[in-house]
């Protein structure tokens, strides 16, 4: 309910001019539904569907089906766009050979909490991978809160049919079925200031690490070798950099060594991923890095354990939980 006042604001700004735009309730029971009748569907042009069964794939896959355009483009309602977010997102599907579009998501960065500028590197380092697998022609991954695909190409891959058991994946499973029915170059990532939606902090350390258990803890559905490695090899990192604190053992020298290692990976990453905020003149001071380069392999390797165990909690994605905006190009 609190994201709803916002979310339209953010449709109103929006300057596509042939935009059809499909709120779908996700068995919300705060009200929402009531308010967007009220209140948005009497400013804005908005289809409100109630989805029929529960999960965020079902919701999606209604949406889909009662669009009349070409192309879908996918957010959640606590996520902030740029006024031309349509139109970079779309720009791509000018060629026809383009099926599905992913785009940068990063958190938004307000105030001194270190919690959110820890979210902001990590995502940091999300979108350098994602970036980087795109670009050798092997997504893995992207985000369901800046994707668009046709809608053609959704019911080519039968949606979401042999993981919609499973309780996240709506992104990258989507993904992965495109680009094995249609070829790696059906699949692009657009990276840009304009085409970057920004998303709410988690507000705790157990939900940030109960959220992220639960995108990893889909990582046995994918029946795929390169996310397998991807995540033991991901785990199997981050130990090393933990053990790398058993040098204390061996006095000054070992002391010594650790402060050169670590002194090393905390440079690395701020050179790297502070060039990627950068690119989207997002701007954090030295000591955030320093700070995230100690916690990151303690908080990879819970999310890791987490994921093998298969157990977290994580509570309802909002209360209208996507955001569904059809696009005719």
């Amino acid at each position: 309910m609190e994201n709803l006042p916002n979310l339209l604001s953010q449709l109103k700004n929006l300057t596509y001019p042939k935009l059809e735009i499909i709120l779908i309730d996700d068995e919300s029971e705060d009200g929402s539904a009531n308010y967007v009748r009220n209140t948005i569907l009497d400013q804005l042009p908005i289809r409100l569907l109630q989805s029929k069964y529960p999960g965020k794939k079902s919701a999606l896959e209604m949406g889909v089906a009662k669009a009349k355009n070409e192309i879908i483009l996918c957010s959640d309602a606590d996520c902030v766009f740029p006024d031309g977010w349509v139109e970079e997102m779309v720009l791509p599907f000018e060629d026809s050979a383009i099926q599905l579009v992913a785009g940068p998501v990063e958190v938004i960065e307000a105030g001194g909490k270190l919690l959110t500028k820890f979210q902001a590197i990590d995502w940091s380092s999300i979108l350098l991978l994602t970036n980087y697998f795109f670009q050798v022609k092997r997504p893995l991954m992207c985000s369901g809160a800046n994707l668009a695909y046709r809608k053609e190409a959704f019911d080519q891959v039968q949606g979401y049919a042999g993981n919609k058991e499973v309780s996240s994946g709506d992104d990258e499973f989507l993904l992965k079925k495109i680009r094995a029915d249609f070829g790696s170059e059906s699949c692009v990532y657009v990276s840009n200031q304009d085409s970057l939606v920004l998303t709410g902090p988690e507000e705790s350390w157990e939900s940030l690490i109960n959220q992220r258990t639960r995108w990893a803890g889909k990582w046995r559905s994918h029946q795929s070798d390169s996310h397998a490695l991807a995540a033991v090899g991901s785990f199997m990192v981050q130990l090393i950099w933990v053990s790398t604190f058993m040098l204390l053992i061996h006095g000054m020298l070992g002391l010594l060594v650790l402060a050169i290692v670590w002194g090393i990976k905390i440079g690395a990453e701020r050179l790297v991923l502070g060039k990627v905020l950068e690119s989207f003149n997002m701007h954090l001071a030295g000591f955030s890095y320093l700070c995230t380069s100690f916690i990151h392999p303690i908080y990879v390797l819970c999310v890791g354990v987490g994921a093998l165990v298969g157990k977290f909690t994580w509570k309802g994605r909002g209360n209208l939980r996507s955001v569904k905006l059809e696009v005719e190009n």
